[in-house]
């Protein structure tokens, strides 16, 4: 079995480096190894590999930064996954790509579905919309898994924002009217190997296709994200720790505005593949106890 893995160098690409290793033969590359705005370059590397699968961790994902940039970000995140579609359809290989709660509008009360009528407020969302749809039109054999909130010990994310700015700062406000699920990279890792061998054992592993929620379980605000972190030790190495200050999304301007509601129903994969990622909480601490160690 040969394992095309993209984005190596990602949140979830690192993870899913050592998660994939025990499903076969892995080849992982990083934005050099593959070029994807070149519609060229996709095509010359998968079809030189001849993976049976390609997971797809690769996206732009500077949210701000896409709405100057739009076009840049619709040919990572719309164009390439076409292009792998269409590619993966050739070979009869599996296609995993992820996306993000960003497709929704954050209206909803309650989480949302896979059944849901997606609805981007920005850029960024429109363009991973866009991958979506290209994907399911085009692949014959593809799992979608929409994540939220994803943090991890090196990116560029939330967690590793406020212990930056936190060393600098004697006051943080964050933004407290926006919920989500903190989901640690690793965990996604580990279910996207869960999912992709219990699909393989599938004697008609096609009627699984589909878009599938994958996300830590429970909600909370990014205030109350901060809050957390602060508990479990996020600033222990600080003399004199900064405050926290709850403000609404009025009050934090940005380029790109966020959906208020970004917490996602994970029932289908549950149903489907009997895996379930724990709870945000307790992966929280788990990673701050491993990183602070």
């Amino acid at each position: 079995m040969k394992i095309l893995l993209l984005g190596k160098n990602g949140q979830i690409g690192r993870e899913l480096e050592k998660s994939l290793i025990p499903l076969g033969d892995l080849t992982a590359l990083d934005r050099q190894g593959m070029d994807l705005t070149n519609p060229d370059s996709i095509r010359k590397q998968i079809r030189r590999l001849h993976p049976d699968i390609i997971v797809n961790a690769a996206a732009y994902t500077a949210v701000d930064r896409a709405e100057s940039e739009p076009d840049l970000a619709m040919a990572v995140n719309g164009t390439a996954p076409s292009i792998m579609a269409e590619e993966t359809a050739r070979l009869n290989a599996l296609l995993v790509h992820y996306s993000t709660d960003y497709v929704f509008d954050g209206t909803k009360p309650l989480p949302y579905t896979e059944h849901d009528t997606p609805n981007p407020l920005n850029v960024y969302g429109v363009s991973k919309l866009m991958g979506e749809k290209m994907v399911c039109a085009q692949a014959s054999r593809f799992l979608i898994f929409r994540s939220t909130w994803v943090y991890d010990e090196q990116g560029k994310n939330f967690l590793n924002t406020i212990k930056r700015l936190g060393a600098q700062r004697p006051e943080l406000a964050i933004v407290d009217d926006q919920i989500g699920a903190p989901t640690w990279s690793r965990e996604v890792a580990h279910a996207t190997a869960q999912v992709i061998a219990s699909y393989l054992r599938r004697p008609y592993p096609e009627q699984l296709n589909g878009i599938y929620h994958m996300t830590a379980q429970g909600q909370t605000s990014w205030f109350g994200f901060a809050q957390t972190a602060v508990k479990y030790g996020l600033f222990a190495s600080l003399e004199r720790p900064p405050a926290l200050r709850a403000i609404s999304s009025a009050e934090f301007p940005a380029s790109a505005k966020r959906p208020m509601n970004s917490v996602l129903s994970n029932a289908k994969l549950l149903k489907q593949f009997s895996v379930q990622l724990p709870g945000w909480e307790a992966s929280l601490r788990k990673f701050l106890n491993k990183t602070l160690d």
